[in-house]
């Protein structure tokens, strides 16, 4: 059974003491590919300095929405620069949070706009960010179709309506720790409702750990439970939801054959 953990933060600082033994457990659990995200310029070297010294991880790059108040313009040109290397393949963590800071709207609308633009131009796929911003996010995708035609929305928390509209963009869905959460009372009804072929699984690790290690760090190697909770619910096995949802992310990130 090979896992694919297509959203973690494999270089925050909750990692910095026992990084490489994170991974290594992470390939013992059966992941076989981690896309680490990243959420400034700082974070996108790390995450790239990460990704050449293991040949299981594989990096995205960009301005996360509460990154963007200490950006600025020079950063994607930096982004732009540093989407060249091998190891990446996509942008991200992208997108809109109106949940933190909605002071920043305005400046979070034109860094998404600005990176979904360069995604296009450099036919990379987008990992997006959204809380609380499920209108606004989905309209601008819309005004940007068919460019650009990929991407994931990670930590899913809409409805099978907005789902619907982001696969008929292009798009798949990501679930991560929140649907094992014992007051998910939505989760079941949704994973049965969407197609397997749009599903990833991820962790977000270090954060939204999935039950029953909620309150503790999270790490890739708990991505099988993501799986678990998806087969649970659609009466698979987990073997079948592990290999569906690496195919789904393998053709995403465009990494077949590595």
């Amino acid at each position: 059974m090979e896992l694919f953990d297509s959203h973690c933060h494999l270089t925050a600082e909750q990692f910095d003491a026992d990084r490489d033994a994170v991974i290594q457990r992470a390939m013992d659990a059966g992941v076989t590919r981690i896309l680490t995200l990243a959420t400034d310029v700082s974070s996108s070297r790390a995450a790239i300095a990460l990704a050449e010294k293991f040949d299981a991880v594989f990096c995205a790059i960009g301005i996360h929405p509460e990154s963007v108040a200490k950006a600025a313009t020079r950063d994607l040109r930096l982004i732009r620069e540093l989407a060249a290397h091998p190891k990446v393949v996509a942008l991200g963590e992208i997108g809109l949070d109106f949940y933190w800071d909605k002071t920043t709207a305005d400046l979070q609308q034109k860094f998404f706009e600005q990176q979904l633009e360069l995604a296009a131009e450099l036919n990379l796929p987008v990992c997006i960010h959204d809380r609380d911003a499920h209108d606004k996010l989905i309209a601008t995708l819309e005004n940007f179709a068919p460019a650009p035609p990929r991407g994931a929305l990670h930590a899913f928390s809409g409805d099978a309506a907005l789902a619907q509209r982001a696969f008929d963009l292009g798009y798949v869905v990501s679930f991560g720790g929140p649907i094992t959460f014992k007051n998910n009372k939505t989760a079941p009804a949704l994973l049965n409702a969407l197609p397997l072929e749009k599903i990833l699984i991820e962790t977000d690790a270090p954060y939204l750990t999935p039950h029953p290690w909620r309150g503790k760090r999270n790490e890739p190697a708990y991505v099988k439970l993501v799986a678990q909770q998806i087969a649970t619910a659609r009466g698979l096995s987990v073997a079948q939801v592990a290999a569906q949802t690496t195919h789904n992310a393998l053709e995403l990130f465009r990494l077949k054959g590595q």
